[in-house]
């Protein structure tokens, strides 16, 4: 595979992760409001999920690496999962003083994306 088809692999899996990353964002915001950031826990919890699930598949010859790790693990969840977001949201209820909240936010991020990319990994030994 050229690095050109790579890097459009890696592209438009990226715009669709970013875009369903937006979305799950704003329907969190909608039913759960601003008071916790309920829509970077849920990405990065299924995102992790599915990173050890295609992870898996992958190394179990279930799925080529080129081009469905390329699309999908590295663009799609690459832009999908928001680590950065999550790191942000929780220095910022830190400094804000909600100090339960913010330690709150690390513990079930950190609790949940290990079991869920642990999950993951495992879902297709069954």
């Amino acid at each position: 595979m050229t690095s050109l088809t790579t890097y459009l692999l890696v592209g438009v899996g990226g715009a669709f992760g970013a875009v369903l990353r937006f979305f799950i964002s704003q329907l969190m915001l909608q039913w759960f409001g601003k008071g916790f950031p309920f829509g970077t826990l849920l990405v990065n919890v299924l995102g992790s999920f599915l990173l050890g699930w295609v992870y898996s598949l992958t190394e179990q010859g279930h799925l080529d690496i080129v081009p469905w790790r390329t699309l999908i693990a590295i663009g799609f969840l690459g832009a999908f999962t928001t680590f950065s977001t999550f790191s942000l949201d929780s220095l910022l209820l830190i400094q804000q003083g909600d100090y339960v909240k913010g330690y709150l936010n690390i513990f079930l991020n950190l609790c949940c994306c290990l079991g869920a990319a642990w999950i993951g990994l495992n879902i297709i030994k069954g």
